[in-house]
């Protein structure tokens, strides 16, 4: 493959554990207080357009971790999800995970009015869909007791779900498809779309679907993990499976690599189309997903790419690609959130919402899902709030709400090369308090300045020498619980992230 990926061997068994049973964490039983929910199947809900209530939003959850409490879950457990607008529910579509359990397997499903309260709905399948299983099995291994990654798109009236299967043994894989008539199923497996084997073969490992319709109604599947990056397959609209039988695609996009060593692991991608900018957005997960886990985007005129990152490199170049827009971060007061990258990307009215898991700092196999709003530059670059979406009303904010005392972080990153065994760090970014004075000055310092044209917010330090393009909204302080704040986002002239939540309201 022209290059050594360390352990790679290891990936899928590490995976496997991570996911099946979430760490080594003692099992906490329930609060005698909890009741188990009648789990007959129905189609009623317990979501609503009135307030929001945060106090069912803290960032632990072992008392109802178990799958005898799946229906409690909500927005818990929940990893790699994939969303999908119906129109009136936001459904979600999961990992089996449990914190501190193993669990069914089947894929999550959950909806949502709000992209806030989420309720769940049940799995997908009732057991391991049985085509997927038997591909594993006669190449010579029992297929893990989990499903991961899945992916769905609503193809006329046909609800197409893509899951990833695999087994103890590196890179043997299956991407299969499933359809049903309503986003909660029932969906009936209908065969595989891409594998992969564990060969001599140049390949990357067939896990992590997502799928784009381009406007000339071409269908096209972007899959991946480790081995050899990201990939591009042409399917059969008529089907759902490879245009080509027994295709494999083609590489777009690829990690660096130190000391022959590759950067950590890129994975997840997901991909969108926006009309505005006529672009196609790939966006992708770098690293281990339990700690360094942050997400990367390129975009192309083409769904067939190439895709460049903001700075015009090849993401198919082997060197890891620019912005960064999300990766562990850590606000004063919180034990900061780690894990927060293989996103799905979903689309209402003209907005844009990011959702992804989050894992907080305090203890890592919590998994918990965040969505959060994507605003974009003028020129057509995703931004990614600093902050989970709470339902907020966006109105402009005015200039003389912006003085006071800000929480800033400003988006660093170390590369160290490998895996699960390496990147034990989340590589934290951490808030640093800056003053946003009356005068225009920052920090009382003449040198510094800020000026507000709604809704972006210029920071000139060092007499211009640096300055950050901000996008300011309204939102949430999630770590202090308090409703209202202000926020910014955006990159500054080398295009690292910048963040911003206001932590004076007077």
């Amino acid at each position: 493959m022209g290059k050594s990926y360390k352990y790679i061997g290891l990936i899928v068994i590490l995976l496997a554990v991570e996911l099946s049973s979430c760490g080594d964490k003692e099992r906490t039983d329930p609060d005698p207080g909890i009741q188990k929910p009648d789990t007959t199947e129905k189609d009623t809900t317990t979501l609503g357009y009135g307030p929001i209530d945060f106090t069912r939003f803290k960032d632990s959850y072992a008392e109802i971790s178990s799958p005898d409490y799946a229906y409690q879950w909500r927005h818990y457990n929940v990893h790699d999800p994939a969303i999908i607008d119906d129109g009136t529910y936001f459904y979600s579509y999961s990992t089996d995970v449990a914190y501190g359990h193993e669990v069914r397997s089947g894929l999550q499903i959950r909806r949502s009015l709000n992209m806030v309260e989420w309720e769940f709905v049940g799995w997908v399948f009732n057991t391991l869909p049985p085509e997927g299983a038997a591909f594993i099995r006669q190449n010579g291994a029992e297929p893990f007791n989990s499903l991961w990654a899945p992916y769905t798109i609503k193809v006329g009236e046909e609800y197409r779900l893509y899951y990833s299967l695999t087994g103890p043994i590196g890179r043997l894989s299956v991407i299969g498809l499933a359809t049903a008539t309503k986003p909660q199923g029932p969906f009936i497996e209908k065969g595989i779309a891409v594998s992969s084997k564990a060969d001599n073969s140049r390949q990357t490992n067939a896990i992590d679907p997502t799928v784009v319709i381009d406007e000339s109604g071409r269908h096209w599947m972007y899959y991946g993990s480790a081995w050899d990056g990201i990939y591009l397959l042409e399917l059969d609209p008529a089907s759902g499976l490879a245009l080509v039988p027994n295709d494999k695609g083609r590489r777009v996009a690829q990690r660096g690599f130190t000391g022959g060593w590759v950067n950590g692991n890129i994975e997840g991608p997901e991909v969108i189309y926006h009309p505005e900018f006529d672009k196609y957005y790939l966006f992708i997960a770098y690293d281990w997903l339990e700690t360094k886990y942050n997400v990367r985007v390129g975009r192309s005129d083409s769904p067939e790419g190439p895709f460049y990152d903001i700075h015009g490199v090849d993401m198919n170049e082997e060197r890891d690609d620019a912005p960064m827009l999300l990766a562990p971060y850590r606000f004063q007061g919180h034990s900061g959130w780690q894990g927060v990258s293989h996103v799905g990307v979903v689309e209402r009215d003209g907005n844009y919402y990011l959702g992804h898991q989050g894992r907080p700092g305090s203890d890592k196999y919590f998994m918990i899902l965040h969505t959060r709003q994507i605003h974009w530059t003028a020129d057509g670059w995703p931004l990614v709030s600093p902050q989970r979406y709470a339902g907020e009303e966006e109105t402009e904010v005015t200039v003389d709400e912006l003085a006071g005392t800000w929480e800033q972080i400003v988006f660093g990153y170390t590369v160290v090369p490998g895996y699960a065994e390496e990147q034990v760090n989340p590589d934290f970014q951490h808030s640093v308090s800056i003053a946003l004075d009356v005068t225009g000055t920052i920090n009382g310092d003449d040198a510094n300045t800020w000026q507000y044209e709604a809704p972006w917010l210029t920071l000139s330090w060092a007499g211009g020498t640096y300055v950050d393009q901000l996008y300011v909204e309204r939102g949430r302080d999630w770590e202090n619980e308090v409703a209202a704040t202000i926020l910014f986002t955006g990159l500054n002239q080398d295009y690292t992230t910048i963040w911003g939540k206001k932590i004076d309201r007077q």
